[in-house]
């Protein structure tokens, strides 16, 4: 069932950020590379302003993602299916960028909206067992919805089933990602189920294709 709420919440996240004036594929935009799996919104949308903790210590502004397209996915710790499936499935893609430059590779940011169980720490931890490149953070409940709002994603913690104990509460979230251009900008979604290898060549044929204008 948990699954399953998540999977609908992604759902009609992605429906509602394509629907977004202008929405646009990537290959039918002037000067892009052709793409296979992702698709770009034009124009893009500015993000306001947003202040989380990152794993190691430091604050994740909206300047910190400038530079790189990056994946952003929402999340928690203790979810027992689409977030492990998700960052697996990713960690193969970021094993493949390795070979870019480290200065304008693509990058994964993984964000917990679990506050109450998960540390910045724990949130760096649990992501980095998938891939060490991941970001990770996380912050209070305020921040993180103003968060998720910029990029159309939403999260609640779901009912107690009965006789669950309090602390074991699960949190339905958007499952789909987010993709921010190297202006830290919304650019498009990808929902699941995910062509990894397409996704991959996308990124890198996007990264290269910044790197020589």
């Amino acid at each position: 069932m948990r699954l399953v709420l998540a999977a609908i919440v992604g759902i009609a996240a992605a429906l509602l950020a394509w629907q977004l004036p202008g929405r646009l594929s990537g290959s039918s935009q002037a000067g892009l590379p052709e793409l296979a799996a992702v698709r770009l919104f034009e124009p893009r949308r500015e993000l306001a302003d947003f202040s989380l903790s990152q794993s190691d210590g430091t604050r994740l502004i909206k300047g910190e993602l400038k530079g790189h397209w990056t994946l952003v996915f929402l999340g928690f710790t203790h979810c027992p299916d689409v977030c492990p499936t998700t960052l697996a499935q990713f960690a193969k893609a970021q094993k493949a960028w390795a070979a870019l430059p480290e200065s304008s590779r693509p990058r994964v940011l993984f964000v917990s909206v679990d506050p109450e169980r998960d540390s910045p720490d724990q949130v760096g931890d649990y992501a980095h067992g998938f891939h060490r490149d991941t970001l990770a953070a996380t912050g209070d409940i305020p921040a993180l919805e103003q968060f998720a709002q910029g990029l159309s994603m939403t999260f609640a913690r779901a009912p107690l089933e009965p006789g669950q104990p309090a602390d074991q509460y699960s949190v339905d979230h958007t499952a789909s990602l987010a993709l921010l251009d190297p202006e830290a900008r919304m650019a498009g979604v990808l929902s699941s189920p995910y062509d990894i290898e397409a996704v991959t060549a996308d990124l890198i044929a996007l990264t290269q294709h910044g790197e020589r204008r």
